[in-house]
């Protein structure tokens, strides 16, 4: 596949550097209300929290994101000490895209809460802006998603069924009826935002992913801790693409939508007309394992497609679950990580910037662009923090 991109003509914890009274003041006079939210949550703090942390009350923190009133200059500083962002953040005069909740399907809704859906939202709203400002320097690959226009979906250019949409696309995209190689390249290469980096750098253990088309660029969030298993990988990445194309009116944690979003993903990784004739009359679980290798998605996934295709009957359906269940325990059909599959590795935005550094776009540069710090820049990227990074000596 060709490469995505085409050239178009300081740590949280250390300290940081001192900032003027007057530079203080000028931000508190253009303080951005919003500014402070998105930091509050990509830090995971209640109102009440900052204001317990500040010792003001949160009747003056609810008023700060309000915008009814400004914090004075040296409130700016501790806030910016507190949520681990460069004073400037807090600044208006940036690119800046507000999402709603409602605008984003999670996929373990009832099990996320509240606070970890809010930060899952702000890091989707900093991936967009850096998405933005490398766009104003790299070309991109134009968004090809069916019935998707600058933040919207037309769902009358794409069918409401869900078996349906997922041939379409499969023809609108030109894969064919075979087996994706590399579905995460695949969305990348026709102009979708996929990441695959742990949000705000915090764990994620109650967020599967998360996608929304509310943006302008669609944008699929999939979580490392989930990247053990390059089936479910590839899966989930499937079924926030069906989000996409078949719930433009989000309905988070819907059922109906999440079961049709499934179906989706079921018929474009094994397209029943290929698949069917290839899955055996009576469960036997090394041949599916052949097949699971073919086609990329799970054993598991397969049992399931042999019971919807009227293969075995739902008892078959059953005893052959339990025993993958008991063979996994002695250690077989293991799942495989994401690691060893570069194709299911989400690589735009690194490549992106990589060009445009080529080109004398900076890591500094870019992060004092955005009013980020470089830990929070690198994380989006998907680079390692330089404080991470092994310290090697010669022996």
């Amino acid at each position: 596949m060709d490469d995505p991109q085409q050239l178009c003509l300081p740590d949280l914890h250390s300290p940081r550097p001192a900032i003027g009274t007057s530079a203080l003041a000028a931000i508190a006079v253009g303080f951005d209300p919003a500014r402070l939210t998105q930091a509050r949550r990509l830090a995971g703090l209640t109102k009440r929290a900052v204001a317990d942390q500040l010792l003001v009350s949160p009747v003056a923190v609810g008023q700060w994101e309000a915008g009814t009133h400004a914090p004075r200059p040296d409130h700016v500083a501790k806030l910016s000490d507190l949520l681990g962002v460069p004073p400037a953040f807090l600044a208006a005069g940036r690119p800046y895209a507000r999402l709603e909740s409602s605008a984003a399907h999670f996929r373990s809704l009832r099990r996320t809460p509240v606070g970890e859906r809010q930060k899952a939202i702000a890091f989707t709203e900093q991936l967009w802006e850096l998405t933005y400002a490398l766009e104003k320097r790299v070309q991109l690959p134009p968004i090809d998603l069916p019935g998707f226009s600058a933040g919207e979906v037309v769902t009358d250019a794409t069918s409401a069924d869900p078996v349906t949409a997922a041939r379409a696309l499969r023809q609108a995209w030109n894969l064919g009826t075979g087996p994706i190689p590399h579905l995460v390249r695949s969305m990348e290469h026709h102009g979708l935002i996929v990441t695959l980096v742990p949000f705000a750098g915090m764990a994620t253990a109650t967020v599967d992913a998360f996608s929304t088309s509310h943006l302008p660029r669609p944008v699929v969030v999939l979580t490392p801790d989930r990247a053990d298993d390059v089936y479910r990988h590839r899966f989930t990445a499937a079924h926030e693409l069906g989000h996409l194309l078949l719930h433009p009116d989000t309905a988070p944690g819907d059922a109906v939508q999440e079961k049709e979003a499934d179906a989706f993903a079921a018929e474009f990784l094994t397209p029943s007309s290929e698949i069917t004739s290839l899955l055996p009359g009576r469960v036997d679980l090394h041949a599916l394992d052949r097949l699971s290798r073919q086609w990329g998605v799970s054993v598991g996934s397969l049992i399931y497609r042999c019971r919807e295709v009227g293969a075995v009957s739902d008892a078959a359906y059953r005893r052959a679950y339990q025993r993958l269940s008991q063979l996994r325990n002695l250690g077989l059909f293991q799942h495989e990580a994401v690691d060893g599959y570069p194709g299911e590795i989400p690589v735009l935005l690194s490549r992106a910037f990589a060009l445009a550094e080529e080109h004398g776009l900076t890591l500094a540069a870019l992060a004092a662009e955005l009013a980020w710090p470089l830990p929070r820049l690198r994380l989006l990227l998907g680079q390692p923090d330089a404080g991470s990074r092994p310290r090697l000596r010669l022996v």
